[in-house]
């Protein structure tokens, strides 16, 4: 299919790029994406800056529209008149969360996709950002650069024919991307790099002495380096991948048994543009992809982005149920190092995305903090929950066998539609909250921990307000710290078995008389009145509250 390409007045040719990549350049940081009506797929073509006094001229097509001076429901009228000019994005400033859904119904209404702008972002910032996400595009799809170039080892194959050498394809941290095959004999420093391996440490440091890779970074330059018979290392030529003024890599040339051909420095930089393209191209595909798609589930959780937009990205129908389930891992020691933790997690969540794509397509996975989300939509209305732990239950057992760690979940409940997914994780948050504090179960939802919930959010509700706090309970554990005896323990473990002695001093391992005298001396301490049912109900919640403070 040929694609009809617009040009300007000036005959220049006028390439957009699609809205989805224009986002992921841009970055999160900056934005976050309230409601695209129109899909990601929509292109843009140019970046405009308009203000609250500008009746017309919002947007021409294809604009993306960047409205300033004006927020919240002050920026209505603007965003409705870019839309009607055919712009396809708009940037605005919001405030308030009742300015976000006028402004998301105004951009749905319109057609128009709606993008908040964090209050701390300057705008030329973002302007910049989206300027040089254009250029990019423009640059992946320039007509003399060549289409169709094939993978990066097809391109080393043809530099290294063209100029007699052996060639290398490195990113900016000098690992080899790509590299010819040659039957030539290669050097020490070729011959560790393609191993993966540092080459000979006081060549490279001549190398950075000479300046080399500061030119290699700084333009399109071909750099010519001598041979050191003394190093093994022979005569090279580089040059530098760039998009715009971008840094991406860089193409190394050895010499072999032959002198380098006379037109290596010209089949180098032509080498480099081509290059550039594949590696944009690579970066997009291979991480903006998944980032994107977890940056939209995110937006859905929080409540930032409507549904139905989300649901045009993954192929996904709004009106059916869906479910939130969150996932966290529990280190097998207290003070576990922190990388190892980390790396620990990161293969935890990528266990979770094979198990949940295996199980829907359109499934999405998060992580927000120390939490990962799956959000599991197109549900059968009849047995998603059912078939939703099924799933649970296979990850937590491969976590088991694959990751050796501990992971705990929280599976929030079925909700009719998309819309309601930011209540499914909130649910999800609770269950895994309470078993946070208080249960060593592997995996529930709220019907399993119901009142461990209410009793765990009771209990959050003290920790944070002192005035709640009963200094009667305060005393006692000051007496045990004092006189070395267990009678708040004592107590708690009363309590907790509705005042049967012997299961409670069974528990403590101690003889019933002795629990005995323990809760009155707690009840004469203290002055409670253990047979008031609200005096009980506060002394228990209050001894839960310490526990739980002494575990954390």
């Amino acid at each position: 299919m040929v694609r009809e390409v617009e040009v300007d007045a000036a005959g220049v040719a006028v390439v957009g790029v699609p809205l989805r990549q224009l986002l992921i350049a841009v970055g999160e940081p900056l934005v976050d994406v309230l409601a695209a009506p129109r899909g990601f797929d929509v292109e843009v073509r140019d970046v405009v800056i308009v203000d609250p006094e500008e009746e017309s001229g919002s947007g021409r097509s294809g604009d993306f529209v960047l409205v300033i001076g004006a927020r919240g429901r002050a920026a209505v009228r603007l965003v409705r008149a870019a839309a009607r000019e055919g712009a396809v994005a708009v940037a605005v400033k919001v405030g308030a969360e009742t300015d976000v859904r006028v402004l998301r119904d105004t951009a749905i209404d319109s057609g128009i996709a709606l993008l908040g702008v964090r209050p701390e972002v300057r705008w030329e910032r973002l302007e910049s950002f989206a300027r040089s996400a254009i250029d990019n595009a423009r640059l992946t799809t320039d007509a003399d650069v060549g289409e169709a170039l094939g993978d990066l080892f097809s391109l080393a194959q043809t530099v290294a024919a063209m100029t007699d050498g052996i060639v290398s394809i490195e990113d900016t941290a000098s690992r080899v991307l790509a590299y010819s095959r040659s039957d030539d004999e290669v050097d020490e420093l070729r011959r560790l790099s393609i191993l993966g391996r540092q080459g000979p440490e006081p060549y490279l440091a001549m190398l950075r002495e000479w300046g080399v890779y500061q030119r290699l970074r700084a333009g399109e330059d071909v750099v010519r380096i001598d041979e050191r018979p003394d190093l093994g290392i022979r005569r090279r030529m580089a040059v530098g991948i760039h998009a715009g003024t971008q840094p991406l890599g860089s193409i190394w040339v050895q010499e072999g048994s032959r002198p380098l051909s006379e037109r290596s420095e010209r089949a180098l930089l032509g080498a480099a543009r081509v290059a550039a393209l594949q590696l944009v191209r690579q970066r997009t595909e291979a991480t903006a992809g998944p980032r994107f798609r977890e940056n939209l589930l995110t937006g859905l959780l929080d409540g930032r982005i409507d549904a139905q937009s989300v649901a045009d990205n993954i192929g996904a129908d709004a009106a059916k149920p869906a479910v939130v389930v969150v996932f966290t891992l529990r280190p097998s020691e207290p003070n576990a190092d922190r990388s190892e933790l980390e790396l620990q997690r990161a293969e935890m969540t990528s266990l979770i995305s094979v198990h949940a794509s295996a199980y829907r397509r359109s499934a999405l996975v998060t992580t927000i903090g120390s939490r990962v989300y799956v959000l599991l939509p197109d549900l059968p209305e009849r047995s998603a929950v059912a078939s939703t732990l099924s799933l649970t239950r296979e990850i937590v057992a491969a976590a088991k066998q694959h990751l050796r760690a501990r992971v705990q979940v929280g599976v929030g409940s079925e909700v009719r539609t998309l819309d309601e997914a930011a209540e499914s994780r909130n649910e999800a948050d609770r269950v895994l909250d309470a078993m946070t504090h208080d249960l060593h179960a592997e995996i529930a939802t709220i019907s399993d921990v119901r009142a461990q919930v209410v009793v765990s959010e009771l209990l959050t509700v003290l920790q944070g307000n002192e005035r709640f706090r009963d200094a009667r309970l305060t005393l006692l554990q000051e007496h045990d710290a004092e006189h070395g005896t267990g009678l708040a323990r004592s107590l708690l473990a009363y309590l907790e078995a509705f005042g049967d002695v012997r299961a409670a001093s069974d528990r403590l391992h101690v003889h019933p008389n002795t629990l005995r005298y323990r809760v009155r001396r707690a009840g004469e301490i203290t002055g409670i009145d253990l047979s008031n049912p609200a005096e009980r109900l506060n002394a228990h919640l209050q001894l839960l509250l310490t526990r739980r403070t002494r575990r954390s």
